[in-house]
């Protein structure tokens, strides 16, 4: 088809053309996000059909402690204070502790004993029953001649007799103050003066010959002077520190010219015994038959060093 353009000076056919393409109109494409897929829910469970969930049991070293607690606090021992000072108890078979538990039993301590003893001496409760504890036990009643009666007694007040040795310690102690090991042979108690030192102050068997009875012995003897049956009146002596009280009150007696009583000596307090001394010393000296020697002074128990 054509159509007749007119113009001024002519006219100009124009054509048509017949179809007209043209490209489509298109926005540009979007990037496509890939999403994972949505998992779905497990299925829902009646509480009849849900399976419980598997706890693992303690190690059994927890186990095994638990039941040396719950055993413990049965008796009405405090298992906390034994167990921080003195930790082997933990690894302590509970079978051992029971065996020496049933001995002391046997031996007529009561549940308020153990109360008093073990945290007095938890070494107790991790001794061989065997070979430590009915030994020394033996020793006591045969050999230290301990009354059955009595034993009692003497366990609730020094139970760390029954951890040492037979053989290394409590035999030697008695060997040493019948004067078998003394400084001298002729020097040394009779076997009858030490069974009453001990019955005195039985911690005296728990000392070390070296390190205590050896030292202290020889300044007494050979220093001081002083004559055995003192230490049978006042085994406990050999509880209080050589260098820091034993020498320094006995100078200090010496430069008074003053000769007290063991007891009087050694456990008063520093103050009371310079008071003690210028009494001593404002009057005539004191005779051994004389109040000032105190003879009535509490010599039961330990002291301070």
């Amino acid at each position: 088809m054509q159509e007749t353009l007119h113009l001024s000076s002519s006219t100009v056919p124009i054509s048509r053309p017949k179809h007209l393409h043209f490209p489509p109109h298109s926005s540009p494409k979007a990037p496509t996000i890939s999403l994972p897929p949505v998992p779905k829910p497990p299925p829902l469970k009646s509480p009849e059909t849900q399976t419980p969930p598997i706890i693992s049991p303690p190690p059994s070293g927890n186990t095994q402690l638990q039941e040396l607690l719950l055993y413990l606090d049965s008796l009405g021992v405090d298992s906390f204070y034994c167990l921080h000072s003195h930790p082997p108890l933990i690894s302590t078979p509970l079978s051992q502790i029971k065996s020496t538990v049933d001995f002391l039993f046997s031996l007529g301590l009561t549940a308020q004993d153990l109360r008093r003893i073990f945290p007095m001496c938890p070494e107790l409760l991790t001794s061989s029953t065997s070979a430590t504890v009915i030994p020394a036990t033996t020793f006591l009643l045969r050999e230290a001649l301990v009354e059955t009666a009595d034993l009692r007694h003497v366990i609730r007040r020094r139970p760390r007799l029954l951890v040492c040795s037979v053989e290394r310690q409590l035999r030697p102690t008695l060997y040493f103050l019948q004067g078998t090991i003394g400084i001298d042979d002729k020097l040394g108690f009779s076997y009858k003066d030490t069974i009453i030192m001990f019955r005195r102050f039985p911690s005296l068997f728990c000392y070390s010959i070296k390190e205590n009875f050896e030292p202290k012995f020889d300044y007494f003897v050979v220093e001081m002077g002083r004559e055995l049956k003192e230490l049978v009146a006042f085994p406990q002596y050999f509880s209080f520190s050589l260098e820091n009280r034993i020498k320094p009150r006995h100078r200090m007696c010496v430069d008074k010219g003053v000769c007290l009583a063991l007891p009087t000596m050694l456990k008063l307090s520093e103050g009371r015994l310079r008071e003690r001394l210028e009494v001593c010393c404002s009057s005539s000296a004191p005779v051994r038959t004389s109040p000032l020697w105190c003879r009535n002074t509490n010599t039961d128990g330990d002291n301070v060093t």
